[in-house]
C-alpha cells in the first residue's frame, strides 16, 4: 500500500476525532436532551470551545476531498512516493496540529498550521501534474 493511501486511512480516523470532539463539546453546551432529540427549533448557541470545534471540523472537511483526490490519483497513476508522500505527511500532521490550536484559540500558529497543510497539498499536486 502506498504512503498516500496509508495516510488516507489515518485521515478517516482524524475525521472521526473531529466528529466525536465536536459532538461531545456541543453536548456539553446544549445538553444530552438536545443531542439525543430531533434537534427541532433554534439550538442554544455554542460556547467558545464547541464553536471552535465545529469550525475546525468544517475547515478540515473543506480540504479533505482535495487530499482524497490527490492520494487516490497519485496511487492509481503510479506517481506516489517521493515529494507526494512527503506532502501527504505534511498535510496530515499539520491537520492534526490544527485541531488543538483552533480549539484553544491559538492565533497565528493555527493559521500557520493551515498554510503548512495547504503546502502539503501543493507538494502532492506538483507530483501529480
Amino acid at each position: 500500500m502506498t504512503t498516500e493511501l496509508t495516510i488516507l486511512g489515518w485521515s478517516i480516523i482524524l475525521l472521526f476525532v473531529h466528529i466525536a470532539l465536536q459532538s461531545q463539546l456541543a453536548t456539553l453546551d446544549r445538553g444530552i436532551g438536545w443531542n439525543a432529540g430531533p434537534r427541532d427549533g433554534t439550538p442554544a448557541p455554542l460556547g467558545p470551545y464547541a464553536g471552535r470545534a465545529e469550525r475546525a471540523s468544517a475547515n478540515f472537511r473543506e480540504t479533505w476531498p482535495v487530499f482524497i483526490a490527490l492520494a487516490l490519483g497519485l496511487t492509481v497513476t503510479g506517481q506516489s512516493g517521493g515529494m507526494a508522500a512527503t506532502g501527504a505527511w505534511v498535510w496530515f500532521l499539520a491537520r492534526v496540529a490544527y485541531v488543538p490550536l483552533y480549539i484553544f484559540g491559538v492565533r497565528y500558529v493555527r493559521s500557520l498550521a493551515y498554510l503548512v497543510s495547504m503546502a502539503g497539498l501543493v507538494m502532492m499536486l506538483m507530483r501529480f501534474l
